[in-house]
């Protein structure tokens, strides 16, 4: 989802993709710790969605 897709998203929107995120950084994380991961820069990827996410959120008021 890029950044206009998350400003044009309802409230309810942003909050499943958010924990779909947190979900898919869980599973990237015990993938890195069972050194199971294919691609390590999937994580960094992953944690500035979320950041995204949590900044639009907070720039609507709705966190």
């Amino acid at each position: 989802m890029d950044l206009k897709e998350m400003r044009a998203a309802s409230v309810e929107d942003q909050r499943k993709e958010l924990e779909a995120l947190r979900e898919k950084q869980f599973t990237l994380r015990m993938q890195s710790a069972t050194g199971q991961i294919r691609n390590v820069s999937e994580i960094a990827k992953v944690r500035r969605d979320i950041a995204r996410i949590l900044t639009v959120m907070q720039q609507a008021g709705s966190r």
